[in-house]
């Protein structure tokens, strides 16, 4: 009965807010379409920036929108700035100011099926060194670049991330204007042996319906706590395993969850806390960077 009740609750509110929130984006979405253009989010042609890799790719696709079929943009502008999440006490702040990268024409887009002008607009790992000038050996796993747009209509308009807003979940009408490319580093190979995963539930009840879910060298298992405060599940890594992800699959009540992944060598290569924070679903949680599986 504990769950019954605040699920009523909770749906109607959430439905509620959701749907009111929704429909004031789509609005005000529409409301700039009429008077100006946005930049509506197709594909993600890249999303992360690979720190061994100055080749990966930054990029996505876009959708002109506008009263006029998408006629009115002129070209798109780039802009980069490099930020600093990986500061060391005593360490200086290596974030940069925003700095342009070449402008994409509105000449290179194509109509799309929609009947709007679509193209895609990137940049290479390495472009972006380039243009915010920060040195390649300050860059660590865990740092970002941050790309801002901003569309430059015929009549001499621009539109940036402070015109338009963004429909939650990446619905039809995503766009941002703004995005991060996070530095990653490229997975490593697990410690051969078992591995241990340890779970908590604060209520006591297990994990409903969440799980971890393990995948080596693209196999997935999925693993979780079916009741009680808390229990322990092994599974074992092969000496010719070469990659392993881990990542939280949402439940019912994350909030009562917290989790624990060792790999054979000892190391806590994840460990989660829902209590006292938030899990985001479905991400990778292994930090590759730390070298430690």
């Amino acid at each position: 009965m504990k769950k019954i009740r605040t699920y009523i609750l909770f749906a109607i509110g959430l439905m509620t807010a959701v749907s009111c929130s929704e429909e004031k984006i789509v609005d005000d979405v529409q409301a700039t379409v009429a008077r100006g253009l946005v930049l509506r989010t197709v594909t993600t042609l890249g999303d992360n920036f690979n720190i061994l890799d100055t080749s990966s790719v930054w990029g996505r696709t876009l959708e002109a929108q506008d009263a006029e079929g998408g006629a009115l943009l002129s070209e798109i502008r780039v802009f980069v700035t490099f930020v600093d999440n990986t500061i060391e006490d005593g360490d200086p702040d290596l974030s940069t100011d925003e700095a342009p990268l070449p402008t994409v024409s509105a000449s290179s887009f194509t109509e799309g099926p929609f009947g709007f002008p679509r193209g895609d607009v990137s940049a290479t790992y390495s472009e972006a060194i380039a243009a915010t000038g920060i040195d390649f050996d300050d860059i660590d796993g865990g740092d970002a670049f941050n790309f801002r747009l901003e569309a430059v209509l015929t009549d001499g308009r621009v539109f940036t991330n402070n015109a338009a807003g963004t429909v939650a979940n990446g619905s039809f009408f995503s766009s941002p204007f703004a995005y991060t490319s996070p530095v990653v580093c490229p997975p490593t190979v697990p410690t051969a042996g078992d591995w241990t995963i340890n779970f908590q539930d604060s209520f006591g009840d297990g994990w409903n319906n969440a799980a971890f879910r393990v995948s080596i060298d693209g196999t997935e298992t999925d693993y979780t706590l079916a009741n009680g405060f808390g229990g322990s599940e092994t599974f074992a890594v092969s000496g010719s395993a070469q990659v392993i992800s881990i990542v939280f699959i949402s439940g019912d009540f994350d909030g009562e969850v917290t989790g624990q992944v060792i790999s054979a060598n000892g190391n806590t290569v994840v460990d989660i806390d829902g209590v006292n924070g938030t899990i985001t679903a479905e991400a990778e949680l292994i930090d590759y960077c730390l070298n430690n599986l």
